[in-house]
């Protein structure tokens, strides 16, 4: 017999606004705490110096948290133009410094587009990717660096908000990716392509697959919430699990077939798409889980909720 949980079981998602200073695991670990989850899991790591959208998966969202690791983010971020720093953003030790006064707003805007659309990156030895087994950052605070193989991404958008010269003139940029886009490693080659180097001071992410800053909440309303006892008011801040999953065409099914769904057994289903991957739901509206579409048509159950735990 499995070890129980400790905690209560809730479920849904939470979009917390991630403060700086904060790992994603230490905002993970708050929020589990104030709502004394049983389990969670967020959903791809922010830098303790980022802010903004990061969703957490509580009880049952858990299973569908890899649909929000594959999608689109987009983000707000301020560069310093002529430093270099061992991690490519503020937090690391000043490896390069150069007078970057006569550099232009026409001249970043040029540079700029070398980095919209499929490009390849290198992920900086500061990223939370894993090689043998270990992330690359803890490699990287051991003093060892590694060969990485470049990575092909995709930037959908990227914009000049503002520019502001000067010795270290600041550039602020908004940006839409793909996921596995690392912001820091933008600064870096379009500092290296402008012959001055270039950090992240600042980054903010704006939006995660279908949830932005709107839907957010911070750890302090959180807290506010927990300390006036108000428990039902934070389980009405969290998002139901398949609002994650909002990209995938609804199938309906009726009170028989989602029998037959949860037992394990594929069904068929009416005016289904061809192929792929569904969000399975009774004729209700009652929530099932993913499934795929079978070569002949049927819908096969991939990851259900458990329900009346």
């Amino acid at each position: 017999m499995g070890r129980r949980r400790r905690g209560r079981p809730v479920d849904g998602i939470l979009v917390l606004d991630k403060p700086v200073g904060m790992s994603s695991n230490q905002a993970l670990q708050s929020a589990k705490r104030l709502y004394f989850a049983a389990k969670a899991g967020h959903t791809g790591s922010l830098d303790p110096l980022a802010t903004g959208v990061l969703p957490l998966c509580f009880g049952e969202a858990t299973k569908f948290s890899q649909y929000l690791l594959d999608a689109d983010k987009a983000y707000q971020s301020t560069f310093v133009m002529g430093v270099a720093t061992t991690t490519g953003d503020a937090e690391g030790e000043v490896i390069e410094t150069t007078d970057a006064s006569s550099l232009t707003e026409a001249a970043v805007e040029q540079a700029l587009a070398a980095f919209r659309g499929e490009i390849e990156q290198v992920p900086s030895m500061y990223s939370a990717i894993k090689q043998g087994g270990q992330p690359l950052y803890k490699l990287a605070r051991e003093g060892r660096e590694v060969e990485r193989k470049a990575r092909t991404v995709v930037v959908k958008q990227l914009e000049l908000r503002a520019f502001r010269g000067g010795e270290r003139p600041e550039v602020d940029i908004y940006l839409e990716c793909s996921k596995g886009t690392y912001v820091r490693s933008i600064a870096e080659d379009l500092g290296r392509s402008l012959g001055c180097g270039a950090h992240v001071s600042a980054l903010r992410r704006t939006r995660a697959g279908p949830f932005g800053l709107e839907d957010s909440v911070t750890l302090g309303t959180l807290e506010a919430l927990k300390g006036n006892d108000q428990l039902a008011e934070m389980d009405a801040l969290l998002l139901p699990a398949d609002s994650a999953l909002e990209d995938l065409p609804t199938v309906r099914l009726s009170e028989s077939g989602g029998f037959y769904l949860r037992q394990g057994q594929p069904v068929q289903v009416p005016n289904a798409p061809c192929n792929g991957m569904v969000r399975v739901a009774l004729e209700t509206g009652e929530f099932l889980g993913v499934g795929e579409i079978l070569d002949d048509g049927r819908v096969a159950p991939r990851r259900l909720i458990v329900t009346g735990r």
